[in-house]
C-alpha cells in the first residue's frame, strides 16, 4: 500500500471518525475511501477550531485530526493551532509536505520547524516504513500528560510511495495516568482541614480527567466553596450550594468575595496563571495546587503544597485522606453554604436590572438571561466569542453539567466560537449547541455558517450586534475616524439565510424568547440558525476588582 493508505489505516485503528480538512492533500481521499468522513470548512483556521471543539467535547477520548495542504494550507492553520496549544487541547495535525528531494529551497515551508513552539511534538515522517512508529508516538503524546497539539508532516513522496510498513500489526495507543505521591496528598489534606475558610479553584484539568463527581464530593467534605477558571467553567455544577461561578477576566461577586476572604486556596487541574481565563488570587494565603504538569508549579504563586497527578486520581486520593483524617463526614455542614447564598443573593439583586431590562436597543444581559431560562441547561452546550460576549456571558450563565459550557481565554482569537461549536456538534449530535458572537467575531468567521449547513451540523448562532465592534471604539475615541466608521453595518440574519441557514433579526425585548424558541425549533429540525439581536453598547462588566 501507499504511505497515505498506511496512515489512513492507522487513523482508523485509533478510532478516527472524522477528518477535519481543507484541500489539497491526498490523505483526504485515502481516509474517505475507508469510511473516515471528511469535514471541510471554509478556512483552515475554522478546520482546526472544529477539531478542537470535537476533542474538547469528548474529553480527549478521541482526538480531532486535522489535514491541510502543504505550504499555504498549513501556514493558514497557524492561528487555530496556536489557540489549541494555549488551551491545552490535544489535536493531531497532519499537513502535507514538500517532497524530500526539494526541501530547503526557498520558499519551501517546514511545518515541523515553524510549529515547534506551539506543539507538544512536531516532526516529519521521513520514511514510509516508519509511519507506524511516528503515529504510535504521536498518539502517546496526545493521550498522556498535558494536552497539546501534535504535528506530523508527510512529504509528498513519502505519502505516494509503496511501503511495507507493518500496519496490520499496529495496536491503538492506550492513555496513561499517574496518581499523586501519597505523602503530598496527606500533607495537602492536613493543611486544608486546618484552614478556617478554604476554597477550591478548579480548572479545565478537572474536565479532561472527567472528575466533576469527585470534585463535588471533596468540596462537600471540606465545606469549601468552588470557583472555576474560565476554561474550567462547568467542571463544578453552578446550581450547587457551594458554587461560586467563574473567576476570570470578569467574575461573579461570590468568586471575588471568597478569593478575598479565604485563608487557603486549593487549585485542582488549574495552572494558577493570572490571565483572561483566570483571575489573580490575592497574596497571603495558604496555596495548594494539583496539576498534571510540573511546568505550572510555583509560577505566579509560591506554593505551600503541591501534588502532581491526574485530577480524578488525585481527588479520589484526597477524598479518602480527608475521611481518614477527619472522619466519614469530614467538615460537612459548616457555614460556607449560608455565606455563599448571602453573597449570591446580593449579586443577583445587583445585576437583575440589566438582566430584566426592557430598554431598546436590547441589553445583551437580557438576551443571555432569557436564553438561559428558555433552553434545557442539562442538554445544552454553550460558548462565547472573544471580547464583550465572553466578559458578559462568563459570570451570567449558570452551567449545570460537565462540558455544558466550553470556556476559553488563554488565547482570544475572534471568530473561534463558530468552528468550536461545529466540532462539538459533530462529537455530541444529541446536544443543543449555542454560541455567542459579536459583530466583530462574525466578520472573522461568518462564512462558516455554510459549513454547518453543508455538513448537517445544526448549531444556534447568537449575534449581539451593537454596530460598534463591542466597546473598542468607545475606548479609543481618538481613533474612531481612522477605523472608518461611526457605525458598523451588516445584516447578519440575511447573510445566514443566503448561506442556507435560518436567520432572524430581533429589535424588541418581548421578541427575545419567541425568537429563541423559533431558532431552537429550526436547530432541532436539523437546520443551523442565526439570531441577530440588535443591542446597545453595554460596557458594564463584572470586574469586581
Amino acid at each position: 500500500m501507499r504511505g497515505n493508505d498506511a496512515i489512513a489505516r492507522i487513523l482508523q485503528a485509533e478510532g478516527t471518525e472524522y477528518l477535519f480538512c481543507y484541500p489539497d492533500n491526498p490523505l483526504i481521499e485515502a481516509t474517505a475511501a475507508i469510511g473516515i468522513r471528511p469535514m471541510m470548512s471554509r478556512t483552515e483556521r475554522a478546520t482546526v477550531n472544529m477539531a478542537d471543539g470535537y476533542t474538547r467535547m469528548l474529553n480527549g477520548r478521541r482526538n480531532g485530526v486535522v489535514v491541510t495542504q502543504a505550504g499555504p494550507g498549513i501556514e493558514n492553520a497557524y492561528g487555530g493551532i496556536a489557540h489549541a496549544f494555549a488551551d491545552s487541547v490535544p489535536i493531531l495535525v497532519l499537513p502535507g509536505g514538500t517532497a524530500r528531494g526539494a526541501t530547503g529551497s526557498h520558499p519551501d515551508f517546514s511545518a515541523p520547524l515553524h510549529y515547534g513552539g506551539i506543539t507538544k511534538w512536531s516532526a516529519q515522517i521521513n520514511q514510509s516504513g516508519r509511519i507506524p512508529e511516528f503515529l504510535r508516538r504521536a498518539h502517546t503524546f496526545l493521550r498522556t500528560g498535558r494536552g497539546a497539539p501534535v504535528l506530523l508532516e508527510t512529504p509528498a513522496d513519502v505519502g505516494a510511495e509503496e511501503t511495507d510498513a507493518a500496519v496490520s500489526d499496529y495496536r491503538p495507543v492506550a492513555p496513561h495516568r499517574s496518581a499523586g505521591d501519597p505523602a503530598d496528598v496527606r500533607d495537602a489534606v492536613a493543611a486544608l482541614l486546618a484552614a478556617e475558610r478554604p476554597m477550591i479553584f478548579a480548572g479545565q484539568g478537572v474536565l479532561w480527567a472527567e472528575a466533576s463527581e469527585q470534585l463535588t464530593t471533596l468540596a462537600e467534605l471540606l465545606d469549601a466553596p468552588v470557583a472555576t477558571t474560565n476554561s474550567g467553567k462547568s467542571a463544578f455544577p453552578e446550581n450547587h450550594p457551594l458554587a461560586l461561578g467563574a473567576a476570570a477576566h470578569t467574575m461573579t461577586k461570590m468568586a471575588r468575595h471568597f478569593l478575598d476572604e479565604s485563608d487557603a486556596v486549593f487549585g485542582i487541574g488549574a495552572s494558577f496563571t493570572s490571565n483572561l481565563a483566570s483571575r489573580k488570587i490575592p497574596g497571603g494565603k495558604l496555596m495548594v495546587q494539583s496539576t498534571v504538569d510540573a511546568v505550572d508549579l510555583n509560577k505566579d504563586h509560591h506554593l505551600d503544597h503541591a501534588i502532581i497527578g491526574d485530577a480524578q486520581l488525585v481527588l479520589t486520593q484526597m477524598i479518602e485522606e480527608v475521611q481518614r483524617q477527619a472522619g466519614a463526614e469530614g467538615h460537612r455542614g459548616g457555614g460556607a453554604v449560608d455565606e455563599v447564598k448571602r453573597v449570591k443573593d446580593e449579586y443577583t439583586e445587583e445585576w437583575m436590572p440589566l438582566r430584566a431590562s426592557d430598554e431598546t436597543p436590547l441589553n445583551p444581559y437580557r438576551v443571555m438571561w432569557d436564553l438561559m431560562h428558555t433552553v434545557d441547561l442539562d442538554n445544552t452546550t454553550i460558548t462565547h466569542d472573544s471580547g464583550h460576549p465572553r466578559d458578559q456571558l462568563v459570570p451570567t450563565w449558570e452551567s449545570t453539567v460537565p462540558r455544558g459550557y466550553l470556556g476559553w481565554g488563554n488565547s482570544t482569537q475572534l471568530g473561534y466560537s463558530l468552528g468550536l461549536m461545529l466540532g462539538a456538534k459533530a462529537a455530541a449530535p444529541e446536544r443543543t449547541m449555542i454560541h455567542f458572537m459579536g459583530d466583530a467575531a462574525i466578520g472573522m468567521a461568518g462564512m462558516d455558517i455554510e459549513t454547518g449547513v453543508r455538513l448537517n451540523l445544526p448549531v444556534l448562532t447568537i449575534v449581539l450586534n451593537n454596530q460598534v465592534l463591542s466597546g473598542y471604539p468607545a475606548r479609543y475615541q481618538s481613533a474612531v475616524e481612522s477605523y472608518g466608521f461611526t457605525e458598523l453595518y451588516g445584516d447578519y440574519a440575511t447573510l445566514a439565510v443566503a448561506l442556507g441557514a435560518y436567520g432572524e433579526r430581533v429589535h424588541q425585548p418581548q421578541e427575545i424568547v419567541p425568537a429563541i424558541r423559533r431558532g431552537l425549533a429550526e436547530v432541532e429540525a436539523g437546520r443551523p440558525a442565526l439570531l441577530e439581536f440588535m443591542t446597545k453598547e453595554e460596557n458594564r462588566l463584572a470586574y469586581y476588582r
